[in-house]
């Protein structure tokens, strides 16, 4: 009954619609209220064994957190992403005298100046974490499989449609409840005969409402458990956010490091077409975005480089549209991630080049704790976002749950009988 209920939960958009769920295909009728109190319980109780987890890994001789556990066998390619998704937070105003809750921190760290983390906000939204464990498969060759850049990648209609939408500037609450479609318009343009992406084996998903450095720790012990250090080949891919940078730093330091192609096609198509004719822009980004393929990324470098000068630097206060700052945008990311864009190497060593499933993955995480009309308990967000990230991952962690769940309950103690 409690695993229905968990289910129901968690899988659903609503604690609502678990309710009718478990009334439709189940026979059981448990009020939308009670299916919360049960999920969220099981949630803490998963949360728990989580920060042990955590805690015992936190606790290891540094060396061994680099190694392989005992028993353990490493796999042929690891693969860690990380990005941030949304959600809403609203606590109830606590009693007189009683202090306000504070964030969860699921591997209790103390600030960190190393982390930029997000700034106060006026309203409910709030980041949560998610990160994405992969064992993947791909073969390495002698050389790039894929020199040229697959046709999807030069679409006129599709590439602008995707270009704006990683780019726009919109705020959080204005981005509610629509995600983009980002990462099915990634891997469509990558699904051509003349490339092909590492296949994916297994997957593991971590989420929390936790800071960055308690968030961090939750990522590496998971890691490590499936025994990720010890791999042949490692790779961490994200996006240009500092902290996933931070965390492949301080954790992942042997993973090599891959900017999402993606993202970086978003900002040389900004580039390329800002100030210009459209005709004129996209033959500039037709060959920019060639160059970065190819791995020659210095090329734009010097192109964006020459573009800044005949525009002139941007100004103070300068229009978020002006070609000046949009070209000196392009050009600092460019400059700060050149040491992670060689994807004629990262294609020859079989690694992916790409943080699209990264991004479905926070899109399916989005779907049950995102919403206009959706605001959490910084607890009852925590044990659903554990619930939910169970759910994604492969291996059955919550079977091998209510499994330990079951044997605790049941007490497997012995009791000496009497002589």
């Amino acid at each position: 009954m409690l695993q229905k209920i968990t289910y129901a939960g968690t899988a659903g958009r609503s604690f609502a619609e678990a309710s009718a769920t478990l009334h439709h295909l189940a026979d059981l009728t448990v009020d939308p209220k009670q299916v919360e109190r049960v999920t969220e319980r099981i949630g803490a109780e998963r949360v728990a064994e989580r920060d042990a987890q955590a805690a015992a890994f936190q606790a290891l001789p540094l060396v061994e957190k680099f190694r392989t556990p005992p028993g353990q066998a490493a796999p042929d390619l690891a693969v860690v992403m990380a990005d941030g998704g949304r959600l809403q937070i609203l606590e109830r105003s606590p009693a007189a005298g009683a202090p306000p809750p504070a964030e969860p921190q699921p591997a209790a760290a103390a600030a960190d100046p190393g982390w930029d983390e997000e700034p106060p906000a006026a309203g409910h939204w709030r980041e949560d974490k998610v990160a994405l464990l992969l064992t993947m498969k791909r073969d390495v060759a002698a050389a790039d499989p894929c020199p040229d850049i697959p046709a999807g990648f030069l679409d006129v209609v599709r590439i602008p449609k995707l270009a704006r939408q990683l780019k726009k500037n919109v705020r959080a609450t204005q981005d509610a409840v629509a995600d983009s479609d980002e990462p099915e318009a990634a891997a469509e343009a990558l699904r051509e005969p003349a490339y092909e992406p590492p296949e994916v084996l297994t997957r593991q998903v971590v989420a929390s409402r936790g800071r960055w450095p308690a968030f961090a720790p939750l990522v590496a012990a998971a890691a490590w458990a499936l025994a990720f250090q010890g791999a042949a080949r490692r790779a961490f891919v994200g996006d240009g956010s500092a902290n996933n940078w931070a965390l492949q730093r301080r954790f992942f330091g042997s993973f090599v490091p891959v900017l999402d192609f993606i993202h970086a096609l978003s900002y040389v198509f900004a580039a390329a077409t800002a100030g210009r004719k459209f005709a004129e822009g996209w033959a500039c980004y037709r060959e920019w975005i060639s160059w970065v393929w190819q791995g020659q990324v210095r090329l734009v470098i010097a192109a964006l480089s020459q573009r800044q000068a005949e525009l002139g630097q941007p100004e103070k206060d300068e229009a978020e549209t002006s070609p000046r700052l949009v070209v000196s945008k392009t050009l600092t990311y460019l400059e700060n991630h050149q040491d992670k864009m060689k994807y004629d190497a990262y294609r020859k060593d079989g690694l992916p080049i790409t943080s699209s499933l990264m991004e479905s993955a926070v899109k399916q995480i989005n779907q049950r704790v995102k919403g206009s009309e959706k605001f959490w308990s910084e607890a009852g967000s925590e044990a659903v976002l554990q619930l939910r990230a169970d759910q994604l991952s492969d291996g059955e962690p919550l079977a091998d749950f209510w499994q330990r769940r079951q044997a605790t309950a049941t007490g497997q103690r012995r009791y000496r009988r009497p002589a």
